[in-house]
C-alpha cells in the first residue's frame, strides 16, 4: 500500500514545485531524480501529469523508480484514474510504469482493469509488470481465476520472463496447483517444463529456479509429468 500522503494544497503550484517539475526534463539522470523527489517531497496536484507523462519516457531505471515514489505521494483519488488511462497507451513503457506504479499503491479499484489483454500483451516487460500487479490487486477469492489467465503465459519468453510467470503464479498460493497440474500435460513441451519446474519452486522454494527447471527439462525429456 502507498505511504502516507502528505497534505496537499490546492491551489496553482508554487515556483517551487514547478521548478521541480521542470527539472524532470533535464538533460542528466541526477538531476532529474533530484527534481522527482522535490516534487515527491512537496506533493502537489498540479505535478501529476508531467509525473506519470514522464513515467512514459524516462530512460534511467532510479529516476522512473523515483517517479513511482511521487506519485505515491499523492492522493490516490487523483493518481489511480489517471494512471488507469495510461494502461490503453501505445507506448510500452507508459502501460508498463502505470501497471508498476498502481501496484505499489496497492488501490483495489485498480484491479478490474488488469485485463487479460495486459496480462498477455505482446511486450514482456508489459506482461511481467502486468502478472506482478494483478497479484499484487487480486480480491479474495478471484485467485483461481487469475492462476488460470497466467496459466496460459507459461512457456513464454526467456528466463527472466519465466522466473517471473513462476513467481506470480507462486504468490497466488494453493489456487495455483490444479492449474499447473493441468498444465503439467499440455502437449507443449515448453508449458509441461515451466509448469513442472513452478511446482516444484513451490513446494521447495529453497531449489531454486536454475535446479527446478533443468530438473523439469529431465522429466520432460523422459516424457514424465513431474
Amino acid at each position: 500500500m502507498a505511504e502516507e500522503v502528505v497534505p496537499m494544497a490546492m491551489a496553482e503550484p508554487g515556483t517551487d514545485v514547478m521548478r521541480a517539475v521542470e527539472g524532470l526534463e533535464g538533460d542528466s539522470p541526477p538531476v532529474r531524480l533530484r527534481a522527482a523527489m522535490a516534487v515527491g517531497t512537496t506533493p502537489h496536484p498540479g505535478a501529476i501529469g508531467k509525473l506519470i507523462e514522464r513515467c512514459a519516457v524516462e530512460p534511467d531505471f532510479h529516476v522512473r523508480e523515483m517517479l513511482t515514489w511521487a506519485l505515491i505521494r499523492h492522493a490516490p483519488s487523483m493518481t489511480v484514474p489517471a494512471l488507469l488511462d495510461e494502461l490503453r497507451a501505445e507506448r510500452a513503457q507508459a502501460r508498463s510504469q502505470a501497471l508498476h506504479t498502481l501496484s505499489k499503491i496497492g488501490d483495489r479499484q485498480a484491479w478490474p482493469a488488469i485485463t487479460p489483454a495486459l496480462l498477455s500483451d505482446a511486450d514482456d516487460e508489459v506482461a511481467r509488470t502486468a502478472w506482478r500487479a494483478a497479484v499484487a490487486l487480486v480480491p479474495e477469492g478471484e485467485e483461481r481465476a487469475l492462476a488460470v489467465v497466467l496459466a496460459s503465459q507459461l512457456g513464454r519468453g526467456g528466463r527472466e520472463t519465466h522466473m517471473s510467470l513462476s513467481r506470480a503464479l507462486i504468490a497466488l498460493g494453493e489456487a495455483v496447483s490444479p492449474v499447473l497440474a493441468e498444465a503439467k500435460v499440455h502437449p507443449d513441451p515448453r508449458v509441461r517444463t515451466h509448469a513442472i519446474a513452478t511446482e516444484r519452486l513451490w513446494l521447495d522454494p529453497e531449489a531454486g529456479f536454475e535446479f527446478a527447471i533443468e530438473e523439469a527439462k529431465r522429466i520432460v525429456a523422459l516424457g514424465g509429468a513431474g
